[in-house]
């Protein structure tokens, strides 16, 4: 019977369809031309080429001594019997932070701290102090998400590498790890150079239409000054622990292992945690990620890139949201609208 179903089914007459119908097309610029998109694609790859041999002339003989330094490094540990434990503990240990950052940011803070602030929402009591009657996810929800996003890439980026390299090699200094201070105004002159440098690149950038629909990752920013200075400025310590990972961790524990490789293999993971950001800012950030990385091995600081990556981060995003409409005028954001009173009518 089935079979029989089948072929009256593709030979029989067919029914008459009702056509579907189909939505008009939404209303903006029309898509690009093949032509357009190919010039977008390839235009950050031809940068390339006149950018890195700039940065290459400016380092090369920072990435020279860095090579000679791990050559006799590796010498000495050949020489000894022993084997360098230090690549493997490092590149298994950005893997598994990376990883759990990707799968457990988001997912984490919607299956289990988003409701537990609709709990402390509805019963403040369950925070200690008062700080329960202050919950609002209507008017700061979009907030707390960012609040753990920040807190997810700190602890990621800093508390938790720091403290297993600490255990597992206790005889090194985590203050080697870039956070010494020594020297910083006297490679000032290069902060300035670089801010010379990327600056107009970021005002070429904001001319690009997935630039204003990117930034700032608050959209609720110009609300108030209150919430553009709150978000900028768990923005920055999350570009401090990012810094403290890539440009002091990640170097400077291979600094001797590795050398100057130690800074191209860390633009790897620099550059694909840009993914899903606008085009032209991951393919910047090979560039960004070699300059800044042999700027930190040149100063053994990460501080001079840190201030470049902060004022790059908040001019993009002050330009965009000027380019939304202009700085938050108000102080605090406005007050939630009173319940409606609910009348009882007597029978």
């Amino acid at each position: 019977m089935f079979f029989a179903a089948t072929v009256a089914a593709l030979l029989g007459p067919a029914t008459p369809v009702a056509p579907v119908p189909v939505p008009a097309p939404p209303a903006g610029p029309p898509p690009p031309t093949l032509v357009e998109t190919l010039l977008h694609m390839a235009f950050p790859m031809v940068a390339y080429f006149a950018v890195i041999p700039l940065v290459y002339y400016f380092f090369r003989r920072t990435w020279r001594e860095l090579d000679v330094e791990a050559l006799e490094h590796q010498r000495a540990t050949l020489a000894r019997g022993e084997l360098d434990r230090r690549p493997l503990v490092l590149f298994v240990l950005t893997a598994a932070i990376l990883t759990l950052q990707y799968y457990y940011d988001r997912d984490f803070y919607v299956g289990h701290v988003r409701p537990f602030l609709r709990e402390v929402e509805l019963d403040p009591s369950k925070l200690p102090f008062g700080l329960g009657e202050h919950v609002s996810l209507k008017k700061y929800g979009e907030l707390y998400g960012l609040a753990w996003w920040t807190f997810t890439r700190v602890v990621g980026y800093t508390v938790i590498p720091f403290g297993v390299w600490k255990i597992l090699f206790p005889k090194d200094s985590l203050l080697d790890l870039g956070l010494r201070t020594k020297g910083l105004l006297s490679h000032a002159w290069i902060y300035l150079l670089c801010l010379g440098v990327v600056i107009p690149a970021v005002f070429a950038v904001a001319s690009q239409p997935d630039f204003g629909d990117y930034y700032p990752f608050y959209k609720k920013c110009p609300r108030s000054w209150m919430d553009l200075i709150v978000w900028e400025g768990m923005y920055i310590l999350q570009f401090f622990g990012l810094e403290m990972f890539f440009r002091g961790f990640w170097l400077n524990t291979l600094r001797r292992s590795m050398g100057s490789t130690a800074i191209f293999a860390m633009i790897v993971p620099y550059c694909m945690i840009h993914y899903g950001k606008p085009y032209f800012e991951a393919c910047g950030a090979v560039v960004a990620g070699i300059a800044l990385g042999s700027l930190s091995m040149r100063t053994k600081s990460i501080y001079s890139g840190f201030f470049v990556h902060v004022t790059v981060a908040v001019l993009m995003d002050t330009l965009a949201i000027s380019a939304q409409g202009g700085l938050p005028t108000d102080l605090y954001p406005p007050a939630d609208a009173p319940a409606p009173k609910v009348q009882v009518v007597s029978q």
